[in-house]
């Protein structure tokens, strides 16, 4: 488990008190290619947004599609904070600690920019965006998430850890776990037809918590361990999907369970969430293999 200490920025050298704030810079203000490329990386969905709504890109409902893009670029971007740490772990790539906080609040600015941009479609009328808030069950999980990552965002800075202590840090910022379960049911509920997406990340999002699992009471997985992991994600993601399917449309179950095997219909999220997890053991196999001197 990342502790408190993990995300207070170290002793600075002199003169790189800004330096540290900005977007390519590392704790010690230091130039970082990662930071750079990560930063890139959040800003460029906004970017493409900003240029598919300038040039009428958005089809005729723009707003709705706005609204849908911004809110799966948030999940994608909490999903991408919680598997920092097993990342950082797994690829001993200890310098992925650095980009968790700017991920983070990322996945907060994104949030509140898909509300803005449902403030945007009911024409800024503020009474009914509260009303509909109140009366829409999958948009009241979808504030309760955006208020909870909100805090998150807040008490992300290094005199807030040191304000609140390590203990009641790492307390309040578990609660990052439920917010991303908020945010997949509120996936699942506002979509219509397709669950394939909102299955795909709950399948990811149930191997970043497995691996939490192990490690918490096992300590960090191995390569055999990560494998597992990979497989008993992706065995609970086709059959999540298998029994929801059935159940919402009084499918035969094993029409559906043969229809994970039928590539014509496209690769399923087990498949995708398999594929994963496998990725990740291989470079962890690679990474813990012993380097051999150089000749």
């Amino acid at each position: 488990m990342t502790t408190a200490t993990d995300t207070i920025r170290p002793n600075r050298p002199r003169g790189a008190s800004l330096r540290v704030y900005l977007p390519w810079t590392d704790s010690a203000g230091r130039f970082s290619p990662l930071v750079l490329v990560v930063f890139l990386a959040l800003l460029t969905p906004a970017v493409l947004l900003a240029f598919d709504a300038a040039i009428g890109n958005l089809g005729p409902r723009p707003w709705n599609i706005a609204i849908h893009r911004v809110g799966w670029w948030t999940v994608v971007f909490l999903l991408a904070s919680l598997a920092v740490t097993p990342l950082r772990r797994t690829l001993r790539w200890n310098s992925l600690i650095g980009v968790r906080r700017m991920i983070g609040v990322a996945a907060f600015v994104a949030a509140a920019f898909h509300l803005v941009l449902y403030a945007g479609e009911q024409a800024w009328d503020l009474l009914k965006v509260s009303s509909e808030i109140v009366l829409r069950i999958y948009l009241a999980i979808g504030l309760a998430a955006l208020l909870s990552l909100g805090a998150l965002a807040a008490t992300s800075t290094d005199a807030m850890v040191r304000r609140l202590g390590g203990k009641r840090w790492q307390f309040l910022h578990r609660l990052t776990y439920p917010v991303a379960v908020l945010a997949l049911i509120h996936f699942f509920m506002q979509i219509k037809a397709d669950i394939t997406q909102p299955i795909l990340f709950s399948g990811l999002f149930v191997w970043l918590m497995a691996y939490r699992l192990w490690r918490n009471r096992l300590s960090d997985p191995g390569t055999g361990g990560l494998v597992a992991l990979a497989i008993a994600a992706a065995l609970l993601t086709a059959t999540g999907e298998t029994a929801g399917i059935a159940w919402t449309y009084h499918a035969p179950m094993w029409t559906i369970i043969q229809a994970h095997f039928d590539t014509a219909i496209g690769i399923r999220p087990a498949w995708w969430v398999l594929g994963a997890g496998l990725a990740v053991a291989a470079a962890s196999a690679f990474r813990r293999q012993p380097r051999r001197a150089l000749a």
